[in-house]
């Protein structure tokens, strides 16, 4: 059976994916002007929401492949970069004599913009490496293991998606050591969320497999993260 071109293949859930997962990255980035505490970690305040953006990473490689998680991760980059453009945009333009919380507007969602380009760059390198890493994986162990390829794609992604981000976000505003706890205690919360979160994205993947009827190795894959569009090949039997 010749394996079809992912490119003219259309998915039943691959858009609500998609959706669910612009919709977390944008949230997580406005999120990110406050630091919060819990307990005696200091944190971004976008860690309420943002370990949702691997755990649905995982679950679209896992399922359709690099390449479809390729044009998820562009579609939530370009949409970020239009949340940064429109708030500074809107920072720009002069307030009604009515409205007197420009100041506000200014010191909270001023930092957006940083924080934007802290976050487009942090997640360019991060979610597109944890993207590679547990593609090449599964292809490594032949499909098996899925809790652990999650596991090691999400630590190795998140590690660079946290220090770039914190790096880029805070330097010159908070201490190098609250720089760095806050770092760490971002990835490590991450890692933690994922691992507790196992059990439901590896049955999600599973689930979906079964109802979009494929299972995608990436075996040819260009895994050059600036090509939009590239096929694969499949490998296995699609149940379409």
């Amino acid at each position: 059976m010749p394996s079809p071109d992912l490119r003219e293949t259309s998915f039943m859930y691959l858009p609500v994916l998609t959706g669910l997962f612009t919709a977390t990255l944008l949230t997580a980035n406005v999120l990110n002007c406050k630091i919060i505490r819990v307990g005696l970690l200091p944190m971004t305040g976008g860690l309420i929401v943002f370990p949702l953006v691997p755990l649905l990473g995982d679950v679209v490689t896992e399922v359709y492949g690099y390449a479809k998680s390729r044009q998820v991760i562009w579609t939530a980059l370009a949409s970020l970069i239009l949340l940064v453009v429109m708030i500074s945009v809107c920072g720009a333009l002069p307030a009604d004599p009515l409205w007197r919380n420009q100041a506000a507007y200014a010191a909270i969602l001023g930092t957006v913009p940083r924080i934007g380009f802290a976050s487009l760059t942090s997640y360019f390198v991060g979610e597109f490496l944890h993207s590679f890493v547990l593609a090449k994986y599964k292809v490594r162990t032949a499909g098996k293991l899925m809790s652990v390829r999650f596991a090691v794609s999400t630590a190795c992604g998140q590690a660079a998606d946290s220090v770039t981000f914190v790096a880029l976000a805070f330097a010159g505003t908070l201490p190098w050591r609250q720089m760095l706890e806050v770092s760490f205690s971002g990835w490590a919360i991450i890692f933690i969320c994922q691992i507790a979160a196992l059990p439901l994205s590896v049955r999600a993947a599973r689930a979906l497999k079964r109802i979009e009827g494929i299972d995608y190795f990436d075996v040819d894959t260009d895994f050059n993260p600036l090509h939009f569009l590239s096929g694969s090949q499949l490998r296995g039997k699609t149940r379409k």
